[in-house]
């Protein structure tokens, strides 16, 4: 075979379990029948400093993990990097998600930034949850600024429980939201691929207000009306994806952005609604590359 295209996929070194690997299997093989010849590496294989200038370079990298030094050291090359560095990082904090959505208008559940601290002191006070007790009332959602796959994501129903969350906590990078009650257990993963919704799922849960498939949740094929799926590219180019899984929550004024995740994994979506996101992915970025996005 004659592959008209070189390219990296790269993914995280320590991470490796199946539910990741088949997502890079996916790739290698859809790349392989796009004549694209698919270079898996980890970033272990070449942390920063060990690509230098005089390497083959790849025409592009698919960078599935969340090594931001990496993907804007790579950048540095001249590399074509999917999704950027400065997406990547948006989409991983999800403080700064809000922000990037906030600047743009786009409807999200009210929110509130924790104030920072420092590790090696932590809250000396805890007056902000009063604040966000009278701004958003209880329950609420308080969520760590990182984590994936709806963990770190918790439900206080009083301040004492709040605060308890907090303490209890691996990490002193929070927000706090407002508990949006028409979506307990319900939301919307709609795929974004360049300007495109390409499939969506409904997720849901009987036993949990977030309806992640990780957490227990069940997945059903869903059709996004017009609004939700122009709320979900709206939200996909605030944080500057080419490609997105954007969560949205259904609200009672109208459908609200839970988060955006750079990297999403799709087998799910595959699974429900048989939308090949790999081959999609893959396809966007050799249309882009020669200058012809779809």
């Amino acid at each position: 075979m004659i592959f008209v295209m070189h390219a990296w996929l790269i993914t995280n070194g320590f991470m490796q379990s199946e539910k990741f690997n088949e997502l890079s299997d996916l790739f290698i093989k859809e790349a392989k029948s796009l004549n694209i010849h698919l270079e898996h590496k980890k970033n272990s294989d070449i942390p920063v400093g060990a690509v230098t200038e005089n390497v083959e370079k790849p025409q592009f990298v698919l960078f599935w993990d969340k090594d931001i030094l990496l993907a804007g050291f790579l950048e540095s090359l001249g590399i074509r990097v999917f999704n950027s560095s400065t997406c990547i990082e948006v989409c991983d904090d999800k403080r700064k998600t809000y922000l990037a959505l906030k600047k743009e208008d786009i409807p999200t559940p009210d929110t509130m930034i924790v104030p920072m601290t420092y590790d090696t002191v932590g809250f000396t006070n805890y007056d902000f949850i009063e604040f966000a007790g009278e701004r958003f009332g209880f329950p609420l959602v308080i969520k760590e600024a990182y984590g994936s796959f709806g963990e770190q994501v918790y439900l206080a129903r009083n301040d004492t429980e709040c605060k308890t969350i907090i303490q209890e906590c691996h990490s002193f990078k929070l927000l706090f939201q407002q508990y949006i009650k028409e979506s307990h257990g319900r939301d919307i993963r709609l795929q974004v691929v360049g300007n495109r919704v390409i499939g969506a799922m409904e997720r849901y849960s009987d036993n949990d207000f977030r309806a992640n498939i990780t957490a227990g949740g069940n997945m059903r094929a869903y059709q996004p009306t017009a609004d939700e799926s122009k709320i979900a590219i709206q939200a996909a180019c605030a944080v500057g994806a080419d490609f997105a899984g954007v969560d949205l929550l259904f609200g009672k004024d109208g459908p609200l952005v839970c988060e955006v995740n750079s990297n999403a994994h799709f087998k799910n979506l595959m699974d429900c609604t048989g939308v090949n996101t790999a081959r999609e992915i893959l396809q966007y970025i050799v249309a882009d590359i020669r200058g012809g996005k779809r």
